[in-house]
């Protein structure tokens, strides 16, 4: 299948609901200590043609943007592939990203039609969302005194059968606008056609060799919208998705043995925290085929952890990419914890493993200028460090209502007609083409005499038992930038300890050249993180932070 070819990315269901009708798409629980709900692909697929049918009649049809803010469950998926079906355009914004932040995205993304459980709609009042361009308003749930309409009702409006023409939409057809997670800037609205979406599931298909009839345990509710279209059914886990780092490990590991999940996905926060617990009470997980953790750099006594609970066989594969393009790269934690840990350890950044098929990666000098045209003195010399640039099917092409974000991250081959994505990571090929990653080109520190970055340097202070997490950040002093080494150990440290945590630290720095010069560590509690993942650090906060105590 070519994903040019403008096939809707909906049609995946109809076409599971055609091959394995009785097979279980969803198990959803009802509650902590109750039995799952089974919905079979033939079910989801009837309900979310049913409500297609209903979103017409109130004016959500193609190409209407509508934001979706609604909690995961049956109403969550089948509205989901219905939107996708008519040929909406689904707004899907991380409610984790903050009151402020979800109104400037909803502004951004000027969005038709809000479909919101009752919550979001008192928040959207509230808060004034969207109070300019919303038309059309659809309650999931109990409807309020905000007007619009309800779900049921709507439904109830329609016949229950009959089968929905799927929109078939032109090749670079807007599908839905996804936002990043701001963590080293503001959230930007990422427009994504369906054959970005349908080149993902390919790959993600084809890297992992996932096979229908496989069970999965998705941790975020974007991914579960994978699955239905790779014949997968999902458990969806009793937890707080937006905050994937406070899960209770038990509503992760207890699913996974009563279903017999084949594969899950989880933040490196989420796997580092069941993972913990699986190795307190020596537990087992025989049925995991694959786990899968992005979001940021997993450490590898993460890993290590995670895989005791594991066959001897079965990997932890840690994709590298981003909202605009995912995947790119992809590695196993055989290959990490026999080989590349070691590296990182010594401070050559953190290897992300080969481009995945299709993927064109290049590295290119550093610049915080926008590139219009492609040249190839843009390239580095081999090994060098430089900023990662990707082009490929599942690559997208620009930010909705930011030209100016779509000028400065994208670079176009006018020679070729394609165009490559900057990631705004900094990384570098080894001798054997494997993409070692460096950390964010917004996030290194910029020094008079020469350029630290944050990923290899960290982990060289990452290497102290005691040390949970450390970050790189610039303070700026009288006449040029400081770098300095923030540290979260791994348990509280008290007064009395810390200068012998401070001394020991120093020492590790002083016997490696990239961290020799830093002659500022100082400890912080927990750090800021982003809410999605939990995982990737602000940075830019810490270095507030830090300037009040170093100055």
């Amino acid at each position: 299948m070519n994903p040019s070819t403008g096939q809707n990315i909906a049609s995946h269901l109809p076409r599971m609901a055609a091959r394995q009708p009785d097979s279980t798409a969803l198990y959803l629980p009802q509650g902590e200590h109750q039995p799952y709900a089974e919905i079979s692909f033939q079910s989801l697929n009837r309900e979310s043609d049913r409500i297609a049918r209903a979103l017409e009649t109130i004016n959500i049809r193609r190409g209407t943007r509508t934001a979706l803010m609604v909690t995961p469950g049956l109403d969550f998926f089948a509205l989901t592939f219905a939107l996708f079906k008519v040929g909406a355009v689904p707004v899907l914004i991380d409610p984790g990203i903050g009151v402020k932040n979800l109104k400037a995205c909803l502004e951004e993304a000027a969005p038709q039609a809000f479909i919101g459980i009752p919550k979001a709609h008192l928040a959207r009042v509230l808060f004034g969302w969207g109070r300019t361009t919303l038309k059309t308003l659809l309650t999931v749930g109990k409807k309020g005194p905000w007007g619009g309409a309800s779900l049921d009702r709507i439904k109830q409006s329609v016949p229950e059968d009959g089968n929905y023409a799927v929109v078939t939409p032109d090749a670079d057809e807007m599908a839905a606008i996804l936002f990043t997670s701001g963590s080293t800037g503001v959230p930007k609205g990422v427009v994504y056609t369906h054959g970005n979406f349908i080149a993902q599931v390919e790959l993600l298909q084809k890297i992992y060799n996932i096979q229908p009839g496989e069970v999965d345990l998705p941790t975020f509710p974007l991914f579960a919208l994978f699955a239905p279209a790779l014949g997968m059914a999902s458990v969806i886990p009793v937890m707080d998705f937006t905050r994937p780092g406070s899960v209770n490990p038990e509503n992760i590991i207890k699913p996974i043995l009563k279903f017999n999940i084949t594969t899950m996905f989880g933040s490196p926060a989420l796997i580092n925290r069941v993972g913990r617990y699986g190795a307190e009470h020596d537990i087992v997980l025989p049925s995991l085929k694959r786990a899968i953790s992005a979001g940021a750099p997993v450490p590898a006594r993460v890993l290590e952890q995670f895989c005791h609970m594991l066959n001897a066989d079965t990997q932890v594969f840690t994709p590298y990419g981003a909202t605009e393009s995912l995947p790119v790269c992809s590695i196993g934690s055989s290959e990490i914890l026999s080989e590349t840990a070691r590296l990182t350890d010594q401070g050559k950044g953190v290897c992300v493993g080969h481009p995945v098929p299709g993927i064109e990666l290049a590295i290119i000098h550093i610049s915080d200028d926008p590139i219009e045209n492609w040249d190839s003195s843009l390239l580095v010399k081999p090994g060098d460090i430089g900023e990662i640039v990707v082009s490929g099917p599942q690559v997208t092409r620009s930010y909705f209502q930011r030209a100016d974000s779509t000028r400065s991250a994208k670079i176009h081959d006018h020679n070729r007609q394609i165009f490559y994505h900057r990631m705004g990571d900094l990384g570098y090929r080894d001798t054997q083409g494997r993409i070692w990653f460096c950390g964010r080109k917004s996030q290194r520190v910029v020094c008079r005499d020469r350029t630290f970055y944050t990923i290899p340097c960290e982990a060289v202070i990452n290497t102290h038992p005691e040390v949970y997490r450390s970050a790189l950040v610039g303070v700026r002093g009288t006449d040029s930038v400081v770098p300095v080494i923030c540290i979260e150990p791994e348990r509280t440290v008290t007064r009395t300890d810390l200068p012998a945590l401070l001394k020991e630290v120093r020492r590790i720095a002083a016997e490696n050249p990239l961290t020799r010069p830093i002659q500022h560590f100082l400890v912080h509690r927990s750090f800021p993180v982003d809410i999605r993942h939990n995982a990737k650090i602000f940075r830019e906060k810490l270095a507030a932070w830090a300037r009040r105590r170093v100055q």
